[in-house]
């Protein structure tokens, strides 16, 4: 049996995309696909406002099929791409990590906006278990350098406990009660004014790469766009009024 990637529709503005390819569930060529395509597919829902990644089983994802990697290295650039179109989704991204996150798949966790885990997941960065490298950029902006390095350089495992210490996930949840909580957080996620998530996302991306002033500038230009929304002129009249707003996008 071929591998997939389950897409469901979890509400109207929360979908959730689940890798399926037993046992250790990699994102080999074929794979890889597979998730393009479920990334465009949920992105011509214009009512999406948050997504949920997760996998099938005892693992999250293994990362890219090492079997096979084409002796040029050419899969290892379209892994990296996958990452990079993942990381760009226009809504913010929830990992739910339910078991091993190893290699690629812990690089795929780290291109989601915010990652929780079962109390039995574990997290392996393998690139030196492999003769490789992997998360060298995205780890250490996430828990520091040194905290990074102690995964990067060793290749040991790290359980859900040490994740959750390091900052690497903001919360460990019972396996069997993974999934409503990713739910829960994402529901939350996609009640909020939805130009102001998606405008929060990009700053918050660049953020650490920019002085005070770079950074003051690039949010500028988001809040005039903002501040003149319907979005907020909604929140604003609600708040007044004392109660809920009713956001459009617009």
């Amino acid at each position: 049996m071929s591998g997939t990637v389950h897409v469901e529709t979890i509400s109207p503005a929360v979908m959730l995309l689940e890798i399926d390819n037993p046992p250790m569930n990699p994102l080999g060529v074929q794979m890889r696909e597979t998730f393009m395509a479920a990334l465009d597919q949920v992105e011509t829902h214009d009512a999406l406002r948050c997504l949920i990644v997760t996998g099938r089983g005892r693992s999250f994802c293994a990362g890219d099929d090492l079997k096979s990697v084409g002796p040029k290295g050419e899969d290892l650039a379209g892994f990296g791409r996958l990452l990079d179109r993942l990381e760009a989704t226009r809504v913010p991204v929830v990992a739910a990590v339910n078991g091993w996150c190893v290699g690629g798949g812990f690089e795929l966790a780290l291109c989601c906006d915010i990652r929780i885990a079962s109390t039995e997941a574990k997290f392996v960065c393998a690139g030196v278990n492999v003769g490789l490298m992997a998360s060298t950029y995205r780890l250490p902006r996430l828990i520091g350098v040194s905290r990074a390095k102690a995964m990067l350089l060793t290749g040991s495992p790290h359980d859900a406990t040490m994740a959750e210490h390091y900052g690497l996930v903001t919360g460990l949840h019972a396996p069997e009660d993974l999934r409503a909580a990713a739910i829960t957080l994402a529901e939350r996620i996609a009640s909020r004014a939805p130009l102001s998530v998606e405008a929060t996302k990009r700053t918050a991306n660049r953020a650490p790469d920019l002085s005070p002033d770079e950074a003051n500038a690039m949010q500028a230009p988001e809040l005039r766009v903002l501040r003149r929304s319907n979005d907020h002129k909604a929140a604003v009249a609600a708040f007044r009024e004392r109660k809920d707003p009713v956001f459009t996008r617009s």
